[in-house]
């Protein structure tokens, strides 16, 4: 099963529809709620952060019988760094971002912490895509 979310840059109000739909729907599969919890933990952290620094993007996600395969990818400003945004705490967010309770510096710990495999790759300038792998037969 393959689905496919758009995610506009900027448009907080939105920000974890995605990983809302997502989350009802391995429900609806029968999907163990501690893969679910963690693999929704990632999306949201994923999602939010195209939100905050994107100008737009998408999540695929790709339901197989042995895991959960989800790509985000966004057109925005890039990681420069890849190594240095992965440090807890460390974050690019802008003062309003913050200001709304976002840009803690913790959302790709937290989505390296809650997927089984995470691949990022970046580039300056025209943005970045993420690969969350959840496997689902532990």
């Amino acid at each position: 099963m393959k689905f496919k979310y758009e995610i506009e840059g900027g448009n907080f109000s939105k920000a974890g529809n995605a990983s809302s739909a997502v989350k009802k729907m391995l429900k609806q599969l029968n999907v163990p709620p501690p893969i679910i919890k963690r693999l929704v933990v990632a999306l949201y952290e994923g999602e939010v952060n195209v939100v905050a620094h994107a100008w737009n993007g998408c999540i695929q996600v790709d339901i197989e019988p042995h895991r959960i395969f989800v790509i985000i990818e966004d057109e925005g400003p890039g990681i420069p760094d890849i190594d240095q945004a992965m440090q807890e705490g460390y974050s690019t967010a802008s003062q309003a971002v913050r200001e709304m309770g976002f840009g803690a510096g913790m959302g790709l710990p937290n989505m390296k912490k809650n997927a089984d495999e995470l691949n990022i790759t970046s580039e300056v300038g025209k943005g970045t895509k993420v690969e969350i792998t959840t496997l689902l037969n532990e």
